[in-house]
């Protein structure tokens, strides 16, 4: 039911075929003779000019009709097709000819859904969409289908459902453009021999349950979780690999082990009341002994302690 509600607020934005029109010519049509008539029954005195004069006008009124810049007038003869009228002003006989649909030539927009539509995962998803096509054939509009709007906008609904249970959700989401230019030629097909060509689709939402979206969401958490330990494992390597090539240049050069050990201790000890530890093979194979002690003083001078330092 639902579906059937928005099918029914769509179309209702759609043109309307068939609609009473009235002119400023038409209107000038039926005055005319009605006032020439009243001038004949108030000179002669006589009911049957007035008479004559309206049922002349009201004849005259049906003949004189205008179809808008946009518009084209599907004309018949005694229910045989004529021609096509318009725009501007054009005129028909009365009661033998008749204009049995407005053709709107401009872009028109409709709207369409597929809700509840299973994919070819059966996953159920709801897709909303706009379609913007145009007659560029008014007779086979008006000839070849009873209600050229209506039956393009179940065109498009149909053919969006047909694709969605043929494309899987990984590919819905990700491949729109490949999807929308799939839906206006599927449309385009069948609306071609109405007089209707479609110009594109454009897909605007696609909603997923709930369910899947919180799953899809812990998913591409831990596949960024798994890409970033990969880095930081990656960083690792490259870091063990540096200091491989650092303690190779230190192993020859004991001067420079010297300064960098220095350099450590004073990095540590930048912040008052910082706290060093450092591996008893460190202080054995790099010469720390003296350095540690004089950073043991400078570490009691920033404090302040009374304690002879170990």
């Amino acid at each position: 039911m639902p579906n059937m509600q928005n099918l029914v607020q769509n179309r209702s934005n759609l043109p309307a075929p068939i609609a009473p029109r009235v002119n400023f010519v038409a209107a000038l049509a039926f005055i005319a003779p009605v006032a020439l008539g009243a001038l004949a029954t108030l000179i002669t005195l006589n009911p049957v000019g007035a008479i004559v004069g309206v049922l002349l006008g009201f004849l005259l009124a049906q003949s004189p009709k205008i179809a808008r810049q946009w518009e084209r007038a599907v004309v018949l003869r005694l229910g045989k097709f004529i021609g096509l009228r318009g725009p501007g002003l054009f005129w028909i006989i009365p009661f033998v000819d008749s204009i049995s649909t407005w053709i709107d030539q401009r872009v028109i927009t409709t709207g369409f859904a597929a809700e509840e539509t299973l994919t070819s995962d059966t996953v159920p998803v709801n897709v909303d969409a706009v379609l913007f096509w145009v007659v560029y054939d008014p007779e086979k509009a008006a000839l070849e289908v009873q209600n050229y709007p209506q039956a393009v906008s179940w065109a498009a609904q149909t053919a969006l459902r047909d694709i969605i249970g043929r494309t899987s959700l990984s590919d819905l989401l990700r491949g729109r453009e490949r999807i929308e230019d799939e839906l206006q030629k599927l449309i385009d097909e069948r609306s071609n021999p109405w007089g209707v060509t479609v110009q594109s689709v454009e897909m605007r939402d696609v909603i997923i349950p709930a369910a899947l979206q919180d799953a899809m969401s812990r998913e591409a958490q831990a596949a960024r979780e798994k890409a970033a330990r990969v880095i930081l494992a990656e960083a690792e390597v490259e870091i063990a690999a540096r200091f491989a090539h650092a303690a190779e240049s230190y192993r020859d050069n004991p001067t420079a082990l010297h300064l960098r050990a220095m350099n450590m201790l004073y990095e540590g000890l930048k912040e008052k009341g910082a706290l060093m530890l450092v591996p008893s093979s460190a202080v054995e194979s790099m010469g720390m002994g003296g350095l540690l002690g004089a950073a043991a003083l400078r570490q009691q001078s920033l404090t302040g302690s009374k304690e002879t330092p170990e």
